[in-house]
């Protein structure tokens, strides 16, 4: 269902010019040239997409341009069985077949979801992620504990920038649009020797909005504002014939606020006397060496570090001293003032060696390549959190560091009559410490293992499956701050995911269409889980923990599919199927009673996602491309039956292009869906007696805007 609100004259005519331009699509198939091939750059040896014995999802330059996504925020409801949480002002906790946080508000960062961009590891810091000058985006589902380890149980996302040319090549970029939407982007690369040894690109983005809030209350309309800095520098040095070194820096600056509340969930009209924010400040860097002067193996060196200081805080009553004065609390006027604020520093630095075999390499005849590789990596992470009751300040400063250690490798073997084996291996180690001003002390360390066992089958030159089985881990953790009755939950265990799939990838009509089917099943042990309950004592605040539930079970399928119907249009679509339960699980509410999750769904685990897409280019230079994509209902949180409504929502984007120059009209949301990203079900007005209620936080609305583009080469 969707809704239309009233619209301006101008707007209602952009979206009908929109709408109509984009289903006028000329659809006579003519022969077209043989697909490019895909390459998964995050696999171990960047093997080709439809090779891969896994279910993975590559969404490419050419479809971020088509759809022309500002945010990896924009591109994550075409990705089947994906789900993110909206805590904050940008998509930064992600769900991969309903598995992943949904908020981190206390504790040591361990992450579900692995996220990296450009081999800098970012996984619990996921807002830095503008889609400008991206060579592509990868999502890997299932574990990933040959290649990632830890935080990659669920599955990895990665984004890969584009890489230096040996010809120069320049661009620049301009959005405008409502809600002061103002962007501004521009990329340069080429040579930086006569010999072509040592090249460059750089790139610059500079983002910012409104943020489609109205403060009613100050009177400001930007107090839930982007203003994004993204940059961008890479190196490429052909040192000799045998030694390419690759230098990646990234800098970004997301200098948000976060004023996204409502007591009455109208969604977009504010009340808060002290708007919050939510900023992160990245400096990264990566350093990949590669020689290859060995006859059988070549040796790569992968060095990365990354300093990251973040700011999230809100204003937690939702409202200001006037708006509790006039309400009445026990015969008296409410009084009800409650901030949140944490500031966090985290610094990591890691180092991984590999060795792999070339040709020559190979074992058992030929017919084997292996690999071997050392891994560690060492994170340390400061975090300050105020909160602030009718005038009274409580704070907490703690400390963690935490260092791991992992050996891993790979065979991947050609059994003969087209089958062909893959087995990897990890081991990991992981030592920390966590020391706060509470006086709480832990230092827990564990030994933890996973990998893979994939068998495929090429049953001809369109069509192969596989079947894989994939251990991955999730490294145990501790609970602080916890009163005296939830003692026994100070620490946690480690949670262990097997997950079995099933898929087929093939090509149909000489090329013209492709697909990719998966099935799988998810066995998840001592599953981690993120309970919360409100303070009978302190009704603003919540008291949070993770613990165990025994085993869970997911299962389901996605499907993903492109067809080149001629040389000027082009059709995708993917759809995903979930269905997530949990074993036998209970936890305490606020008034001490039991609660049965038991067979429940999980938080965050629609049962169906999905998208289609077109895009049309005629000869003559006119572009047009319209998507949809959406989901259906699913529960927000562990903790309580509060759901959100199943949603569509449409995408449209016109314009005319040339070689050097192109201009697009476009439209976001279209019929200004009212869709909800997050919800929280509990008591936060007094003047109700803490009564529990759902309160509900919405994705954009309805945005229009004109892009000009150039590029120089």
């Amino acid at each position: 269902m969707f809704t239309i609100k009233s619209l301006s004259p101008i707007a209602l005519a952009i979206t009908a010019a929109l709408t109509h331009s984009s289903l006028a699509a000329n659809t006579t198939p003519i022969e077209t040239d043989e697909m490019e091939v895909i390459v998964v750059t995050s696999d171990f040896r960047q093997s080709a997409l439809d090779k891969m014995p896994s279910s993975i999802s590559v969404i490419d330059q050419q479809q971020i341009e088509d759809e022309g996504a500002q945010h990896f925020e924009d591109l994550l409801n075409s990705i089947a069985n994906f789900n993110w949480s909206g805590g904050s002002s940008r998509a930064k906790y992600f769900q991969i077949r309903g598995v992943g946080e949904q908020e981190e508000y206390q504790g040591a960062p361990n992450s579900s979801v692995g996220y990296i961009i450009d081999d800098i590891d970012m996984s619990g810091l996921g807002m830095v992620a503008s889609m400008y000058d991206l060579q592509q985006v990868e999502v890997l589902r299932g574990p990933q504990g040959t290649r990632y380890g830890a935080n990659a149980l669920a599955g990895l996302i990665y984004l890969k920038s584009n890489d230096p040319t040996a010809m120069f090549e320049h661009g620049a970029e301009v959005s405008l649009g409502d809600d002061q939407l103002r962007t501004f982007s521009g990329f340069s690369s080429g040579p930086l020797t006569d010999s072509g040894t040592l090249l460059y690109r750089v790139s610059v983005q500079q983002h910012q909005q409104n943020g489609y809030r109205d403060n009613l209350y100050t009177g400001h309309d930007d107090s839930n504002s982007r203003d994004e800095l993204n940059t961008r520098l890479k190196l490429r040095w052909y040192a000799s014939d045998s030694l390419t070194v690759d230098f990646n820096l990234m800098h970004a600056n997301f200098d948000n606020g976060y004023d996204a509340w409502t007591l009455d969930n109208n969604g977009f009209d504010t009340l808060t006397d002290a708007p919050g924010v939510d900023k992160q400040r990245t400096t990264g860097s990566s350093l990949k060496i590669t020689y290859s002067g060995y006859d059988t193996f070549e040796l790569v060196s992968l060095t990365s570090m990354a300093q990251t200081d973040t700011h999230h805080g809100y204003d937690g009553d939702w409202g200001n001293p006037d708006y509790w004065h006039a309400r009445v609390c026990d015969a008296a006027p409410c009084e009800y003032d409650y901030t949140w604020d944490k500031v966090g520093d985290r610094q990591t630095v890691s180092q991984e060696f590999r060795l792999s075999s070339t040709d020559a390499g190979k074992l058992f005849n030929g017919s084997t390549d292996w690999l071997l590789g050392v891994y560690g990596m060492k994170l340390d992470e400061d975090n300050h959190t105020t909160e602030v009751y009718n005038g009274w300040p409580e704070a907490l400063v703690a400390d963690y560091n935490a260092t791991n250690m992992a050996l891993f490798g790979q065979l991947d073997s050609d059994l003969g009559d087209d089958y062909a084996l893959s087995v990897g291996l990890r081991v990991e180690r992981r030592e920390s410490d966590y020391q706060d001003s509470a006086g709480d002390g832990f230092d827990p360390s564990e030994t933890m293992w996973g990998g893979h066992l994939a068998l495929s089958k090429a049953l001809s030159d369109d069509h192969q499956t596989y079947i894989r089985i994939a251990r991955g881990y999730k490294a145990g953790g501790f609970n602080m701050s916890l009163p005296a009755e939830l003692s026994d939950k100070k620490e946690y265990q480690a949670e262990t995911l097997y997950n079995y799939e099933l898929g087929l990838k093939s090509t149909w009509l000489e090329g013209d269409v492709s697909t990719n089917v998966s099935v799988f099943y998810m066995d998840r042990r001592d599953q981690q889980v993120a309970a919360s309950q409100q303070n009978p004592a302190e009704p603003q605040k919540f008291i949070l923990y993770t613990e165990n539930a025994s085993n869970s079970y997911n299962y389901g399928a996605e499907f993903e599919g492109r067809w080149y119907t001629s040389d000027n249009l082009t059709l995708y679509a993917t759809l995903g199927w979930l269905e997530t339960a949990y074993g036998d699980y209970q936890y305490q509410n606020k008034y001490g009673e039991l609660v049965d999750l038991s067979d429940r769904e999980l938080a965050h685990s629609p049962n169906f996602t999905h998208s289609l897409g077109a895009t049309y280019r005629s000869d003559n230079g006119w572009f047009a491309n319209l998507t949809s994509s959406g989901k259906s209902e699913f529960y927000y949180s562990d903790s309580n039956e509060s759901k959100s409504e199943p949603y569509t929502i449409f995408n449209a984007r016109i314009g005319y292009e040339t070689e050097v120059w192109s201009a697009y009209l476009w439209g976001r949301n279209l019929f200004d869906e009212q869709y909800g990203v997050r919800g929280f079900y509990f008591g936060n007005e007094p003047d109700l007696g803490w009564a529990d209620k759902q309160y509900i936080r919405y994705g954009d609305p309805r945005q229009l805007g004109l892009t000009l583009k150039v590029k120089l080469m």
